[in-house]
């Protein structure tokens, strides 16, 4: 009995390790299965950093810190959580030092849990783990073939508060707010009140906020940090302006730790040579890390950024329309832009949806995507809001063209409606583990997207590959991306099925439904194969 569960292990720890070293071969951001979770809210796996700065103030419902940390995702690796769901790259919320205490926007007392208030960019705030944990989780990550992707905040500081200063007028303007109305007006102004505008525009060299010299002397780390920006700033001639701290300090993880891409908050809201020059500060820093780390290269792939162009569309190709001003942002600095216009193309038919996707991205976008998503942390009207349409939500996002987005809790169908929290926050509730562990419905919406998950991010032809229908009625597909191919047959009947696969596969291929894991081949240019299920994935064995 020992004997055979000791290979029973064995063979588990190999197929796993089989399926992440493919994935790791065949990665291509063009088709990426990216998991975004916010950290506070994903797994809590260290209590003892719960509390700090002393924020104990009671806050509005899911408005203060709940525990999620570093720690925890490091646990979801080790468990192969992500490896399971196919996931190929990791987009968590900032993890650098918050404002300390709380504000309150309208919607209640908030703290800055969700990682978008910024106090100071070179430490990471102790509610979220320490520099020591990031370094574990990228390392772990990376052995399993999953990306990193941090978010960067350059837009904006938090907050100010009676615990949190405001920055220099050398850094930051306090007003107007914007109004959105035209260029100027979205990025030479605040978002919102109180939340104050680094000067991005401009070129002017600036000291460095009092506070923050206060901060790091009362630290012992002032003349490290100090060293660590002349030689920045002698190395690439960039004036001591704001951004370029900024980008300094954000870049800082790339090298320190191969952080592999940046989402970018908030960009259409400054001037966009502001993306050119951190992404070339970013790429600079990866080339350094990979000529310092050369054992813990993965690839040969450039420094990713995906933008948060609030609005922007697939349907809007390379240019976002400001009305009196049209700017490319894919021109400065970005491979990809965040697709705002998928939830509403997710009401059509898969056909519909799939072939306009591929056509864009392989004419106007080509050589570019888009990232895709159906839920969000900051859009209250998802696709799927109550969650009656999960297993449509899963196949179309999953086997779209472009960068497929499972935001935390998708793929178990946590709750986006939760009585007494207002605004984005009934968006960003705990990730509801308890389901994943007793629930059967939730265990089988997930291993649905486990299927398509991993189908995904074994074959780069879903997301960057050309789509082409071969039938309409039952709805068969398939997708090329150079060597690689595959064919999908979604609505199907329950029992035998058949497509012809002239032209993808030839005789005498054998083939395995990724869904079902039954095989066959294919004889005289077709496919026959019987099974339970209205999904079919075909790949060649």
């Amino acid at each position: 009995m020992k004997k055979i569960l000791y290979l029973a292990s064995v063979l588990a720890l190999f197929s796993c390790s089989t399926l992440q070293k493919k994935q790791a071969q065949t990665f291509s951001w063009e088709g990426a299965n990216m998991y975004f979770l916010l950290t506070d809210r994903f797994a809590n796996g260290d209590t003892t950093n719960d509390v700090n700065f002393n924020r104990t103030e009671k806050a509005a419902v899911l408005r203060g810190f709940e525990g999620g940390d570093l720690r925890g995702i490091i646990q979801k690796i080790d468990d192969n959580y992500f490896t399971d769901l196919g996931v190929n790259a990791i987009w968590m919320t900032p993890i650098v030092e918050q404002i300390h205490a709380a504000t309150d926007e309208g919607t209640g007392k908030t703290y800055g849990f969700h990682g978008y208030w910024a106090k100071d960019w070179t430490a990471l705030d102790p509610n979220f783990g320490t520099k020591a944990d990031l370094k574990e989780l990228v390392e772990k990550a990376h052995a399993k073939g999953i990306r990193i992707v941090l978010d960067a905040v350059i837009n904006h500081t938090g907050p100010v508060t009676q615990a949190d200063p405001v920055f220099p007028a050398s850094w930051v303007r306090t007003s107007p707010t914007c109004t959105y109305n035209n260029y100027q007006s979205t990025t030479a102004c605040t978002l919102v009140a109180n939340l104050p505008d680094i000067l991005t525009e401009s070129d002017a060299p600036a000291d460095l906020p009092p506070m923050l010299v206060e901060k790091w002397k009362k630290e012992g780390r002032y003349d490290a940090e100090i060293q660590s920006l002349n030689e920045f700033f002698a190395r690439t001639g960039y004036p001591k302006a704001p951004k370029y701290y900024i980008m300094k300090w954000l870049a800082d993880y790339v090298e320190q730790f191969g952080i592999d891409g940046y989402r970018v908050d908030t960009v259409k809201h400054t001037n966009e040579d502001v993306w050119k020059d951190f992404h070339k500060v970013c790429q600079e820093a990866f080339d350094i890390y990979k000529r310092k780390n050369p054992s813990k290269v993965l690839d040969n792939q450039l420094f990713f950024m995906v933008g948060e162009v609030y609005g922007y569309g697939i349907s809007q190709k390379q240019t976002y329309d400001f009305g009196d001003k049209k700017v490319n942002y894919y021109q400065n600095g970005f491979k990809s832009l965040i697709n705002f216009d998928f939830k509403g193309d997710a009401n059509k038919s898969y056909e519909e949806l799939f072939s306009n996707y591929s056509k864009i991205l392989y004419g106007d976008l080509n050589g570019k995507t888009v990232m895709n998503y159906l839920t969000s942390h900051d859009d209250g009207s998802p696709f799927d809001k109550d969650r009656r349409k999960t297993y449509e939500s899963a196949t179309k996002l999953l086997l779209a063209p472009g960068i497929s987005q499972i935001y935390y809790g998708d793929e178990t169908a946590r709750s986006l409606t939760l009585e007494g929290a207002s605004g984005d926050a009934t968006l960003r509730s705990n990730m509801n583990w308890s389901d994943v562990q007793y629930n059967p419905g939730t265990q089988k919406l997930l291993q649905h997207y486990q299927k398509l998950g991993r189908f995904r991010a074994n074959h780069p032809a879903i997301g960057a590959g050309v789509h082409q229908m071969m039938s309409s009625a039952p709805y068969w597909f398939s997708r090329t991306y150079g060597e690689d191919k595959v064919v999908v047959g979604l609505g199907q009947h329950s029992g035998i099925k058949e497509v012809t696969v002239n032209g993808v596969f030839s005789n005498g291929t054998r083939l395995q439904d990724a869904y079902s894991g039954k095989t066959t081949k294919v004889t005289n240019g077709k496919v026959v194969i019987d099974t339970e299920f209205s999904v079919v994935l075909l790949e060649q064995l």
